[in-house]
């Protein structure tokens, strides 16, 4: 599938509102890039986030959940198609399977059976839609490099570098930019450019979060602390930021914050 699907369009096909979909993305359950209509899942995103509504209709969330989603996303085959694949469970562990072999992410007592053939099938007349005309070519680059990311990141990066140099202004171009680097294990690159996104729009809590995220992995925790909390302040139930500060707060000994913290994702993601 080579163009994104938008939040309204994921609520569509999983049947989710889309302040759901916003919730589940907040929860760190997948990271879908970003375009000038907000988020821009990836067919992987909505392979993950439909595994999320099944688990999560039966009663399986908290840590649960997410080691089984975390998983499910690192072991999605990357260099093939995601046709043909089934994602059960036998009552022992979560499994994605096909004709290549069998996929284990992780284990526990879940109850689940679809096939990502059924997606495709709800997916397509969506993906088929005519994207809208008239962007700028800053725009357009940008929404080529979101559609080249899946296949290849080297031509989305030199996509967004182009959008850039059309538009300085494309918040979403840094923003998406920066978790490439991240995801590339680049914390420092990353960093700089979640920085040039904060200084377009320093009031956007997933640029604080992931401004966070870099400087932990560059080892400054303390300004690694303060996005995190601007993040929350900006927007008090985003989950993963509750779940990130209260592990960093439990490394720099502060055991009340860290207590705190987590209490907080507990209650954001098991209700």
């Amino acid at each position: 599938m080579a163009r994104r699907l938008s939040t309204a369009e994921v609520s569509r096909i999983l049947g989710l509102r889309e302040s759901r979909v916003r919730e589940l993305v907040r929860a760190g359950l997948c990271r879908p890039a970003r375009s000038r209509r907000g988020y821009a899942f990836s067919f992987q995103d909505l392979v993950v986030l439909r595994a999320a509504k099944e688990l999560l209709e039966r009663q399986i969330s908290g840590a649960r959940l997410r080691r089984a989603i975390a998983a499910l996303a690192a072991e999605l085959p990357e260099d093939r198609p995601l046709s043909g694949l089934r994602i059960f469970a036998d009552g022992r562990e979560v499994a994605v399977r096909d004709g290549h072999g069998a996929w284990q992410p992780a284990t526990g007592q879940i109850v689940l059976d679809f096939e990502v053939d059924d997606l495709t099938r709800r997916a397509e007349e969506i993906v088929r839609a005519p994207e809208p005309d008239g962007v700028s070519r800053g725009q357009a680059e940008l929404d080529r490099a979101i559609a080249l990311e899946d296949d290849d990141p080297a031509a989305a990066r030199a996509a967004y570098q182009r959008a850039l140099a059309e538009d300085p202004s494309l918040v979403d171009a840094y923003v998406n930019l920066g978790r490439l680097a991240h995801a590339a294990g680049d914390a420092r690159e990353a960093a700089r450019l979640d920085h040039l996104a904060l200084e377009r729009s320093p009031d956007d809590p997933i640029v604080h979060f992931n401004l966070a995220l870099a400087l932990e992995d560059l080892g400054s925790s303390a300004a690694a602390v303060a996005h995190y909390q601007r993040a929350l302040a900006l927007d008090p139930d985003f989950a993963d930021a509750h779940f990130n500060l209260g592990a960093l707060c439990e490394q720099l000994g502060r055991d009340a914050d860290a207590v705190r913290h987590y209490h907080a994702y507990k209650k954001l993601t098991e209700g």
